[in-house]
């Protein structure tokens, strides 16, 4: 799965290997207009994202690639001439989704000769998925992993000159796809990669196994990239990392994601930063600090907890335990006393017993949490968990897993209500389903449901929060 190497080259490197990929997106470009010329059509092309912020990011940078090369965009994967699935492993059910996808894209294809299928992603990783994609997928024509991304536009021409299977899996990241075109998906916010790569290894997780290891990037460039952001209209920014809080230990010049997150607070046109995820054994009273005193930075965290057992934390390898998190908490609310707190919990981890999922029960009613995703626990092959005894049966984990659902329910329910009537700025985002509705979020991350139009979109306005309903509020412009 990986020999968890860095392999990042040099900037001049990163520069040559660049405009190579460039050049690559310039003779697609040639092909495409060829091909469509024939066909007497556009070539369309659909880019499917499984999984977290990170993916989302990487499926920028392969619309973006698409669109300079002459590609039009399609939400509609029977109607595109390429598909792209960005994969995701970190639950068996991501896995499955996708073969499912596929199973139903093999039936377009056969009436669809020239249609080209690619994956891409964590999925492609794991030696064992690629062996059986090779085997039992003939119809896919482009397999490569998430330290490719850079030479995409490369792999797209090879695949459509050659008119053969492509498969590039690398181990470790030599190049950055920061240079490659990209399109967000809105034109006013925008996710911003300020590392890559997870040193943690919690035995339950294949991160680090297929994202490789941590990779910073370096400050000025971070920054360069939010200012170009802000210039092209951007409101909000969220800087993402599988662990943001661990930024800057594999930097020459030693900074602290803390120090960071300042620098970006600096950036002139951005009135909202966010970030994920932030893992609780690296969260600083630093930080906390920067939060506090900058009121751009959202009042919202994402904590992920797992579990509120120390015995299942210490199996976990996460390297805190439940008195430490809580003190964690304790310190967030002093320093800001109206931030929204989230978190991930695992049910079902192996060896966990009834007492320890009580602990993570009273866990959440101690914290209050404004919402808590929370999974069933999946094997992944590989992963220190996956060997271990004592899995618990699946009756006794989906028991539980209904117990935690409510106990969280009636936690974020009266977590969330806190705001209701209180006047509050909303970045609208998009229209609502309802006819005369749009819908935005808080800085707090909770979704709010307004009357408004379409002109309203990419605009942060005052809204009264008039009614909460669980999970979200309805409200009226102020």
């Amino acid at each position: 799965m990986g020999n968890y190497k860095i392999d990042l080259r040099s900037e001049e490197e990163q520069k040559v290997e660049a405009e190579r990929q460039l050049q690559y997106i310039d003779e697609i470009r040639e092909q495409v207009s060829e091909i469509s010329e024939n066909l007497g059509r556009p070539l369309y092309s659909c880019v499917v994202t499984f999984g977290c912020q990170m993916n989302a990011r990487d499926s920028e940078k392969l619309r973006g690639i698409f669109a300079s090369a002459g590609f039009l965009d399609t939400s509609n994967e029977d109607d595109a001439d390429f598909v792209i699935y960005n994969t995701c492993t970190v639950r068996d059910n991501a896995d499955q989704h996708v073969y499912g996808r596929l199973g139903h894209l093999n039936s377009v294809k056969r009436k669809k000769p020239g249609m080209v299928i690619g994956l891409c992603g964590c999925m492609m990783q794991e030696k064992h998925i690629v062996e059986k994609i090779r085997k039992s997928y003939s119809f896919v024509d482009l397999i490569f992993g998430t330290h490719n991304l850079y030479e995409f536009p490369e792999l797209l021409l090879r695949v459509i000159r050659e008119k053969k299977r492509v498969i590039e899996i690398m181990e470790a990241t030599p190049y950055l796809p920061e240079s490659l075109p990209t399109e967000r998906k809105y034109a006013f916010k925008s996710g911003v990669n300020i590392m890559y790569g997870c040193n943690n290894f919690c035995t339950y997780c294949i991160v680090p196994y297929v994202r490789g290891r941590e990779i910073s990037r370096k400050p000025i460039d971070i920054i360069r990239e939010c200012e170009k952001l802000a210039a092209d209209g951007v409101r909000e920014i969220m800087l993402l990392g599988q662990n943001v809080n661990s930024y800057g230990k594999t930097l020459d010049e030693k900074i602290s994601f803390a120090e960071l997150l300042e620098m970006v607070c600096r950036v002139d046109g951005i009135d909202r930063i966010r970030f994920m995820t932030s893992h609780p054994k690296d969260l600083s009273d630093e930080l906390i600090s920067v939060m506090a005193r900058n009121p751009k930075v959202c009042r919202h965290m994402h904590l992920p907890v797992q579990s509120g057992s120390d015995r299942i934390l210490k199996n976990m390898n996460r390297h805190y335990d439940r008195e430490h998190y809580i003190e964690l908490v304790r310190k967030l609310r002093e320093a800001m006393p109206d931030i929204s707190l989230t978190t991930d919990i695992i049910v079902g981890f192996p060896g966990e017993t009834e007492e320890d999922f009580l602990d993570t029960l009273s866990l959440v009613r101690e914290v209050g949490f404004d919402s808590a995703f929370t999974f069933i626990y999946s094997k992944r092959t590989g992963t220190p968990a996956a060997k271990m005894e004592n899995q618990v049966p699946d009756d006794i984990v989906h028991e539980r897993f209904d117990r935690l659902l409510a106990e969280v329910k009636v936690s974020a329910e009266k977590m969330c209500a806190r705001f209701e009537g209180q006047v509050m700025d909303v970045l609208v985002e998009e229209k609502n389903k309802q006819p005369g509705l749009v819908t935005g979020r808080i800085g707090h991350n909770l979704v709010v449901h307004l009357t408004g139009d379409e002109s309203m979109i990419g605009k942060i306005v005052p809204v009264r929060l008039v009614a909460c309903k669980g999970f979200y509020y309805i409200g009226e412009p102020a």
